[in-house]
């Protein structure tokens, strides 16, 4: 990453940077067919199934595609898209550029529903800054659900989802305030506040809204940093057609650089 102290002559710093991540950031879940009655919290789930969870985890933890891939159907579908070829090649990519993430998968709710089970589930990924990540550290929370049928998962909405990335000595501490459900017509607020004394240093910053899709999963975006005025970005914007959107935002300093996505559902 440069020092952009040293570009403040320049209004804006064109780069890439690829705000997607949380996409493919999916929540791994695994459920056999115990038999068992309607449950709907964790605390009355069999030790069985957390037991899994747990080993899923340390599966996605080791970066080992093929282990976590055998617990997808074959005709596994997603609410963004994917499926289970397109899953693979998303997971593969990022654990290539990232490969020490670690994930811890905590249950939530889960009930039947006839011979498929689902459930729904918080993850916390995280990962320490490496080579391949351009020093760049992850950190993503991610709530899903899934519905099971046998021991593959045959269906994937995520809820919610919010990913930080950041590198550089001293990246900005952001306070990142944007609903995660607004209605179609409905104005809404999206702030990243830098939360921190910035001395002398000085900020450039760029706000981002993307469509989900899968086709641009891989893809960096460019982006159009601006020197900013205040403590921050601010902005209003009004949704208007229903689905899922990135809304992303990029703030630099002298000694670091931090980047906050998260996913905005908007519903009829």
């Amino acid at each position: 990453m440069p020092n952009f102290i040293n570009l403040l002559p320049l209004r804006s710093y064109r780069t890439k940077v690829n705000h997607k991540l949380t996409f493919f950031l999916l929540v791994l879940s695994l459920f056999t067919g115990w038999q068992c009655v309607q449950a709907s919290t964790a605390q009355n789930a069999p030790a069985e199934l957390k037991n899994l969870l747990t080993q899923i985890d340390t599966a996605a933890s080791q970066g080992n595609a093929k282990a976590v891939m055998q617990y997808y159907s074959p005709n596994f579908t997603h609410g963004d898209g994917l499926n289970r070829q397109s899953m693979e090649k998303a997971l593969v990519s990022l654990w290539q550029r990232y490969p020490r993430l670690r994930y811890t998968t905590q249950l939530q709710s889960w009930r039947r529903q006839g011979n498929t089970v689902i459930a729904e589930t918080v993850t916390q990924i995280s990962g320490l800054p490496n080579a391949n990540s351009q020093n760049m550290a992850l950190n993503a929370t991610i709530r899903s659900e899934q519905r099971i049928n046998g021991q593959q998962i045959v269906q994937q909405n995520i809820i919610s989802e919010r990913t930080q990335l950041t590198s550089g000595a001293k990246p900005p501490q952001i306070d990142f305030r944007l609903p995660q459900q607004v209605r179609v017509g409905q104005q809404f607020s999206f702030d990243a506040i830098v939360s921190e004394p910035l001395g002398e240093d000085y900020l450039l910053g760029a706000a981002l809204e993307e469509p989900v899709k899968p086709e641009t999963l891989l893809k960096p975006t460019p982006v159009d940093l601006e020197l900013l005025g205040s403590g921050g970005l601010f902005k209003v914007g009004t949704a208007t057609t229903p689905g899922s959107r990135w809304i992303s935002a990029v703030i630099m300093r002298g000694e670091g650089t931090t980047m906050v996505t998260q996913r905005l559902q908007i519903v009829k």
